[in-house]
């Protein structure tokens, strides 16, 4: 009897894991496809921090950006809230779909994109006022690369890198029943993932928003941080790369991969693409 209710909950579980890395590699494919994607380190199509984006498409690709980096690893979380509703129904008790506490999930990322939008905005604005070379800019660059780095040693990461590390104990502490019970738990893991990686997010504002060398990089040390046993010793090795490599660019701008060739600096959205367009202007900083 045991082994009969064992193999169902072990299909569902491999299904559920399927869809999940399934829907990731169409948003990795997404990201690829779209035109300002560079698959490399080198200049940037669209370097401008909102990508010359409004609200509602900058909200899209962040999804979808969440989706392909996320998905991955907060598979053993969302496997372990499905496999106890799963033992739930097959008991007779209440029953949730999965994809309730994946909306929970979800929703507290795409609320983040709208801060991240937001604030992109503000710091286009600022900059395009204060009137920033590329160097000035580059080095504001280098200075959140060493933020994210020194972030990555802080308790408050330890914190939420330990909730993210403990799928079992999460489901454990934080239960609640029925579909708001679920909603909630997804809004709380969420949270905790947010704090955990928030800044890692933050850092493809320098190197790129759809940098996908980037991006990639920070999914596979996320994944690591999450899965791996030596997950928080990644998590430091990850804070002296980035505190190297920040104080790296700012002594040498032009090692970010967004820093313009030629010393030119991309300039608001073209009223008719609403993609950024570069123009050449020459860094005061680069002329001396």
């Amino acid at each position: 009897m045991d082994r009969a209710r064992t193999a169902p909950l072990a299909a569902q579980r491999n299904a559920v894991l399927v869809l999940l890395l399934a829907l990731a590699a169409a948003a990795w494919a997404l990201l690829l496809a779209w035109p300002g994607a560079d698959p490399g380190m080198g200049g940037m199509a669209m370097d401008s921090p909102t990508m010359g984006l409004r609200a509602p498409l900058f909200l899209a690709i962040w999804v979808v950006m969440m989706v392909a980096m996320m998905f991955p690893a907060a598979a053993p979380m969302i496997l372990t809230f499905h496999q106890v509703q799963a033992g739930r129904r097959q008991r007779g008790e209440a029953f949730v779909a999965t994809w309730v506490f994946v909306a929970g999930y979800m929703l507290v990322w795409t609320l983040a994109g709208l801060a991240a939008w937001a604030m992109a905005g503000l710091a286009e604005a600022l900059a395009a006022r204060a009137a920033l070379s590329p160097t000035a800019a580059a080095r504001i660059g280098g200075g959140v690369l060493i933020l994210a780095g020194l972030y990555q040693l802080t308790p408050l990461k330890d914190a939420c890198l330990a909730k993210c590390r403990s799928p079992t104990a999460f489901i454990m502490t934080s239960w609640r029943d029925g579909r708001l019970g679920a909603l909630r738990m997804g809004l709380l893991h969420g949270a905790w993932c947010l704090g955990c990686c928030w800044l890692l997010f933050v850092i493809l504002f320098p190197l790129g928003m759809m940098n996908i060398a980037a991006m990639a990089a920070i999914t596979a040390l996320i994944l690591a941080e999450k899965t791996l046993p030596a997950g928080r010793r990644m998590a430091r090795i990850a804070a002296v790369a980035l505190i190297a490599y920040g104080a790296l660019v700012i002594w040498m701008p032009r090692a970010l991969p967004t820093f313009p060739a030629g010393g030119g600096m991309a300039m608001p959205a073209d009223a008719g693409t609403g993609m950024s367009m570069p123009m050449p202007m020459q860094d005061p900083g680069l002329a001396r």
